[in-house]
């Protein structure tokens, strides 16, 4: 298959002297999955056993929100630990422009920059080796050559098992979105570097489209009751099952060597679901949009006797993607202050593990997303706030041209749908976060979208 490029690579590396006391690490991120598609979030349809493992025996935040609304930004902010406005990286690689659109998409950057320093590179400097096995999507096309600049190895991966989605054309072939080679390869990995710290990056293209899987587990699903709710996607539901399979073989292998007490386990989703094809409920919209559908995702953390085990984080203690990366670093044992931040303060996340140890309550704060966009499936440019209770959505068109609202606020407590705008009747609410969410934009450097004059 033309488009499926499976090329495994290993880059020559100096590291410092390994330390083995420091924990392994393995962030399993699962493409396009939706907040509603594991059944410890209470799905009674989609089988998740594997995943729910990890919750039930680690933490689970039931607010844990995407960078952004789509995946390669996403990855960039897992990567970086940075917002993707401030990396001028806010749409999937390429983009489109939409050019008869009203309003001017900005031209973002075409890949990871090489200057920014990314999670592997910052664990490499700590001893650890660090594998990608699956999609990276942060290099200027999918053509991916090892070593080619912003692809894997150049960003600090040491293995690389990279994949694509596949082509339509593919269906009825096994394994056509490499779930099972993606973990054959990780788990290699893993055991080629058991006696030294790792990083097993384990990204897969489940449940992005194109829909196909083998048709006998997408008829177990089709005859399941509740095939037909729209939450529920027979296909989606054997792509999950046989992706949620590959994930046991990953935990079983680290308790056949002996190093789960010793491994932090991370699994969260780049975005929500596509809105059309899968249902968000709660929640509005999917995909592509800056509704809690498109950017409200599963999140756990297990690291055996160091994290709570069985917690629920409920949903006033909101986390994004770039906590992941600012958890991590710190686990692993970087120096805090070295990394982004203001006045030695991270700007645009935070580390979640002293909170993963002693299961405070998550300090009060504002999270933000910038998407000047145009999307096919429907998103629209906008840019959001969350602060508390209350999420406001600026619209790029109502602000610009007077089409539709500029803003429309929420109070997300009692209307997670989102289907009650109470702008008006306050105002001042709507008026001071959208002047903090302006403020933002400007401190970041967003790139922000004009009038088509031409």
């Amino acid at each position: 298959m033309k488009n499926i490029v499976t090329t495994l690579s290993v880059a020559g590396f100096s590291v410092i002297t390994a330390d083995a006391s420091r924990p392994n690490i393995v962030i399993i991120l699962a493409d396009d999955m939706g907040w509603n598609q594991v059944a410890y979030q209470g799905s009674t349809w989609y089988e998740t056993p594997n995943i729910d493992r990890i919750a039930r025996e680690g933490t689970v935040y039931r607010s844990a929100y995407s960078a952004a609304p789509i995946s390669s930004p996403t990855r960039a902010a897992l990567m970086t630990g940075k917002y993707p406005a401030r990396l001028h990286l806010t749409d999937f690689i390429p983009g489109n422009l939409y050019e008869t659109n009203p309003l001017v998409t900005p031209l973002m950057n075409q890949g990871l920059p090489l200057a920014e320093v990314t999670l592997a590179e910052r664990l490499r400097e700590l001893g650890y080796i660090n594998g990608l096995f699956g999609k990276w999507h942060l290099a200027e096309d999918y053509n991916y050559k090892p070593g080619r600049p912003m692809d894997p190895e150049s960003q600090g991966f040491d293995v690389v098992f990279h994949t694509n989605k596949p082509k339509s054309s593919d269906a009825g072939k096994p394994d056509a979105h490499n779930a099972i080679s993606i973990t054959d390869n990780a788990i290699k990995f893993i055991r080629e570097n058991k006696n030294r710290p790792f990083f097993c990056y384990v990204a897969h293209n489940v449940v992005h489209m194109p829909l196909m899987e083998d048709p006998k587990l997408v008829s177990k699903y089709a005859d399941k009751d509740g095939a037909s709710d729209p939450r529920n996607h027979p296909v989606m539901g054997a792509m999950i099952e046989r992706m949620d399979t590959q994930i046991g073989r990953i935990l079983d292998e680290l308790d056949k060597l002996g190093l789960a007490q010793n491994t932090i386990v991370v699994f969260t989703s780049d975005n929500g679901n596509v809105s059309t094809l899968q249902s968000q409920t709660p929640f509005r919209n999917g995909k592509s949009m800056l509704y809690q559908g498109g950017i409200r995702v599963p999140a756990v953390f297990r690291w055996t006797g160091v994290v709570k085990a069985g917690v629920t984080v409920p949903e006033d203690q909101p986390i994004i993607t770039q906590d992941i990366f600012y958890t991590i670093a710190e686990a692993a044992g970087c120096n805090i202050s070295d990394l982004p931040s203001h006045a030695g303060v991270p700007t645009d996340g935070m580390s979640l593990l002293k909170y993963l140890r002693t299961g405070e309550k998550l300090p009060v704060r504002t999270l933000y997303w910038h998407y000047p966009h145009y999307h096919s499936l429907g998103g629209r440019p906008c840019s959001a706030i969350r602060e508390g209770n209350y999420m406001l959505i600026q619209w790029a068109e109502g602000e610009l041209l007077g089409v539709g609202p500029a803003t429309a606020l929420y109070d997300i407590s009692i209307d997670k749908g989102q289907e009650n705008n109470i702008a008006v009747e306050n105002i001042d609410i709507t008026m001071r976060l959208r002047d903090k969410l302006n403020a933002w934009k400007k401190s970041v450097n967003a790139q922000e979208m004009k009038i088509r004059t031409n």
